[in-house]
């Protein structure tokens, strides 16, 4: 009867569609019961209760006259037998006779089902009997409240006594439980129809359940003899879902075979294309690092020769540094497959700093951008070398990036006890399609840049311990390295 997983699982649905259809129908009926009828005949049975005990106390109070009456104690225990004879058979029902300003005169519960008689007003629900009254009193009428809680449902009626007492009130409380009687039953009878519904439906999918695993497991133990580089041809099993992935796997094993060919001609090619990629990018790398000291060293030579023999020296001596900074770079190069180490030693920022902006200063003001440095921190303790290679990479970049006739400052600050290290221009920043990726290599926003200044710069900070990052100021681009630092 059922040949596919569809319809079976429409079966199953079938049946759970019944079983909510059953509980929807229990609900409402108990709802209405429990919520609308109980509560009803109960409301009603509470009026007439109260209208019992108003007949019962007209007949008794004919003999009495005067407001000074309610003190006289003999009338007040009049008051409770009337009570009492009004609700002898009135089952769950109590009672009593109210005055404005002096609270229960009488009170009765001649049904109660406890050890002994009840004699006092329920402390409990005190306000309400309270409140009911007097709004029977003052309007002059019968008034009716309705309290409700999980388990039961609290009713208070009220209603005013004529006499010759004044501002007497009758009540009358009940509490309806909510589980119990004829809607309990019911609910006991749709707990019944859901559990039958539930265990057919187990059965249906424990069935189903036992097929499926029966063939799955046939599949993996065919797929396990064999390697997967070459797929087996796997037999049917009956059923029309699982048969549409069998074959599916077997036209996955066929067209494997054939992408296998055709990838070990590739991977040749690939391979081969990986290595001069590579070498592409380590190239492009060094010719970017070494591009600005060659230039360095040029304008400085260049500047030496046009303006005589007393620019010798200080030429000679930024040639120098900046010898020494290739020579840096290609003991790097030679051991980039080793982690970069910081020699930490005491060093002056101010000086630091100033050499850095000195290297650079001729390169800015031929770019029209003026350069500064400014430290708040006398000394820290950092690799020198590395420090420099770092700061030298973000002046770069930051006077390629500045407008004419800006200012590029280099600073140090410590802030929340760590040192930060900060190159400040004016420019726009880098594209905002790359600024997530800025410290990865070989990302960069210019189209003659190879992408390796960012990431020297954080791996720089990272051998302090450290961390690097770029962020957008009021005057423009800030990029900085934050480092550890303790006070000397």
């Amino acid at each position: 009867m059922f040949a596919s997983l569809q319809a079976r699982l429409l079966a199953l649905v079938l049946l759970l569609v019944v079983a909510t259809i059953a509980i929807g129908a229990l609900m409402v009926g108990l709802f209405h019961q429990s919520a609308t009828a109980r509560v009803g005949q109960a409301n009603a049975e509470l009026e007439r209760a109260c209208d019992a005990i108003s007949e019962a106390y007209r007949f008794y109070s004919t003999g009495w006259h005067g407001a000074e009456a309610s003190e006289d104690s003999s009338f007040r225990d009049g008051l409770t037998t009337v009570v009492q004879f009004a609700l002898r058979q009135r089952v769950g029902v109590e009672g009593g006779v109210w005055q404005r300003n002096r609270g229960s005169l009488a009170y009765a519960y001649p049904t109660y089902e406890g050890s002994g008689p009840k004699t006092d007003v329920p402390q409990a629900e005190l306000p309400r009997i309270e409140d009911i009254n007097r709004i029977a009193a003052s309007e002059g009428r019968p008034s009716s409240s309705r309290y409700s809680a999980p388990s039961q449902t609290l009713l208070v009626t009220a209603c005013p006594l004529a006499g010759p007492i004044p501002d007497l009130t009758a009540w009358t409380m009940t509490r309806v439980m909510t589980f119990a009687g004829r809607a309990y039953r019911q609910l006991m009878t749709g707990l019944g129809v859901l559990l039958a519904t539930v265990l057919a439906a187990a059965v249906l999918l424990t069935r189903l359940t036992l097929s499926w695993s029966r063939h799955i497991n046939g599949i993996r133990a065919s797929l396990s003899a064999h390697d997967l580089a070459e797929l087996p041809t796997l037999p049917l099993t009956g059923e029309r879902e699982l048969d549409q992935i069998v074959s599916a796997l077997n036209d996955a094993g066929a067209r494997l075979a054939q992408a296998r060919e055709r990838a070990q001609d590739l991977s040749v090619k690939v391979a081969t294309a990986e290595r001069l990629a590579a070498i592409g990018r380590v190239s492009a790398g060094v010719a970017h690092e070494i591009r600005n000291p060659i230039a360095a060293m040029r304008l400085k030579a260049e500047n030496a020769l046009v303006k005589g023999r007393e620019r010798h020296h200080e030429a000679l001596t930024v040639i120098l540094d900046q010898i020494g900074r290739l020579d840096r770079l290609l003991q790097r190069l030679l051991n980039v497959t080793e982690p970069e180490q910081a020699k930490l030693q005491g060093v002056n920022l101010d000086a630091l700093l100033q050499s850095c902006v000195d290297a650079h200063r001729e390169v800015a003001e031929t770019r029209g951008v003026s350069l500064s440095c400014r430290s708040t921190v006398a000394s820290a303790q950092l690799d020198p070398h590395l420090t420099r290679l770092a700061l030298d990479n973000l002046l770069t970049n930051a006077i390629q990036a500045a407008p004419t006739d800006s200012l590029v400052e280099l600073r140090a600050d410590v802030e929340a006890d760590q040192l930060v290290l900060s190159v400040r221009d004016a420019g726009t920043g880098p594209p905002a399609d790359i600024r997530q990726r800025l410290f990865e290599p070989f990302v960069t926003g210019r189209p003659d840049g190879t992408g390796l200044g960012l990431s020297i710069v954080r791996e720089v900070a990272e051998a302090h311990r450290g961390s690097a990052r770029y962020r957008m100021s009021d005057s423009g681009t800030v990029f900085e390295m934050i480092l550890p630092w303790q006070p000397s």
